[in-house]
């Protein structure tokens, strides 16, 4: 676009395109993306049961996953069952919440998550909580 001037004199508008403000932009979403990235629970996929008394947990401490395949995972790093006791103590200055989350798929036998809930209060914790997902009606 351009216009002319009172002296006679034609002026036109600058086209160039300001990058900071893209580049503000660019930063806050990397910001939101990293804050937010660790507080997604998990990438493991289970089938948890559903209850009617479910309750949401806003930040949950240490979670532990027993898959269908029958692999623990405590905050998505395999484990070896016989050394998920170690891990957890390893892990519990960390966690200012004393309580140990269990994920379990619904086709894991009871046996097995009997075993796991075992290898937990080996660890030295006492609060085990199931996870479980809201019943919804059909």
């Amino acid at each position: 676009m351009a216009w002319s001037l009172p002296n006679g004199r034609t002026q036109t508008a600058l086209a160039d395109i300001n990058v900071t403000p893209l580049v503000d932009v660019v930063l806050v979403l990397l910001v939101i993306f990293m804050i937010t990235a660790p507080v997604i629970q998990s990438s493991i996929s289970v089938n948890v049961p559903h209850t009617r008394t479910s309750r949401q947990v806003s930040k949950p401490g240490l979670v532990v996953t027993v898959a269908q395949s029958g692999d623990i995972y405590l905050n998505d790093h395999l484990v070896n069952i016989h050394r998920l006791p170690a891990a957890l103590k390893q892990r519990l200055p960390q966690s200012a919440d004393r309580t140990v989350y269990v994920r379990a798929d619904e086709k894991v036998s009871w046996g097995a998550l009997a075993q796991v809930m075992d290898e937990i209060k080996r660890g030295g914790l006492k609060q085990v909580s199931l996870v479980t997902q809201p019943y919804r009606h059909r």
